[in-house]
């Protein structure tokens, strides 16, 4: 009996890394589609899995995955130009890229097996004017990058009938093996802390940052969900982390952990800053239809920061055993040394 197959769409960006990783101790045979070259050390980490070149724009490459690959089960899309601000800049390329117009179409001609799109969508659909919004409440984005979400959700809803749209806060987490340009949340704020100057940080914007192996967790459970019981789901789910912070609190946990001092989170208001881009004060999130649908319950914040310090100092501490080993090609158990292709 063949396997079932998953495509992570975008599977070189954050995510997308994290949640190949996470398929790959999976029974389903995986691929991913890359813009331009797949990063290497992803390859390594993943040797089984396929990688295809895809225009999301124009929906060249799809076809190859049907003939090389076979037709997907399961379709995770983690595509997306997700910087507001870039967004701001090229509003036409945000439409483009985040409504996955060619992907639904492609999808739409696989009649075998009707895969179930798991679509990636963000908090920024909301407007920002209240405190944790549910998935009924109206969706109302103040910036280009929340109404090209917005198209997306709708896009999908009403030309497919198999999907999940998963709307995310900030992701965080450790680094990914083939590390990404985009700066990661945490770890930035861990490096401006290291300085010893004070920095600015938001005390009246709030978002739930959720762990990006939560997020994984979920994806994964939808999707074996979706193989073994094969019924369509039309589902919209909020998934992000179950702490309302503002930024000045995210900094000052980090601090905590981290041994920085907490003087040096300098709070102060968003209306002082001119980012290029308005932002929603407040997408908090309800996430008790994630814990009705799923039974699931996402990591609290500052455990989920302590994990990607950990899991930081762990890799740390992987390759010095590994560069330790080069020398002689062996571990101290006289066997080659452990996980030096992570």
């Amino acid at each position: 009996m063949s396997k079932s197959r998953v495509l992570v769409v975008g599977g070189s960006g954050y995510l997308g890394q994290h949640l190949l990783q996470g398929l790959s101790s999976s029974s389903y045979d995986v691929a991913f589609t890359h813009h331009s070259f797949p990063p290497q050390p992803l390859l390594d980490a993943i040797p089984h899995s396929l990688a295809f070149p895809v225009d999301l724009i124009t929906g060249q490459g799809f076809d190859q995955i049907s003939l090389k690959f076979g037709q997907p089960h399961v379709v995770v899309n983690c595509a997306a130009i997700s910087v507001p601000r870039d967004c701001e800049k090229d509003p036409d390329a945000a439409m483009c890229i985040n409504v996955p117009s060619a992907l639904v179409n492609w999808l739409s001609t696989l009649k075998d097996c009707h895969p179930l799109l798991i679509h990636l969508s963000t908090d920024q659909v909301y407007e920002g004017i209240k405190s944790f919004y549910k998935e009924d409440d109206e969706a109302v984005p103040v910036n280009v990058y929340g109404k090209s979400k917005v198209a997306a959700e709708k896009f999908i809803s009403e030309k497919y009938s198999n999907y999940a749209i998963l709307r995310t806060s900030i992701i965080i987490g450790p680094q990914t093996v083939a590390p990404i340009p985009k700066t990661l949340p945490i770890q930035w704020i861990d490096s401006v802390l290291s300085k010893g100057a004070p920095v600015d940080f938001f005390h009246d914007e709030f978002r739930c940052p959720v762990y990006v192996k939560d997020v994984v967790a979920v994806i994964l459970t939808l999707t074996n969900q979706w193989i073994s019981e094969k019924r369509q789901m039309q589902l919209l789910l909020n998934v992000c982390g179950p702490d309302r912070l503002s930024r000045a609190q995210m900094a000052e946990t980090v601090a905590d952990i981290r041994g920085h001092s907490a003087s040096l989170v300098k709070s102060v208001s968003a209306s002082t800053v001119d980012r290029g881009v308005k932002s929603p004060p407040d997408i908090s999130m309800d996430i008790s239809k994630l814990g009705e649908i799923l039974g699931f319950s996402p990591t609290p914040y500052r455990e989920a920061v302590r994990l990607t310090f950990e899991s930081a100092e762990a890799r740390q501490e992987t390759r010095t055993a590994c560069r330790a080993g080069q020398g002689t090609g062996t571990s101290m158990t006289g066997r080659g040394v452990a996980g030096c292709g992570s």
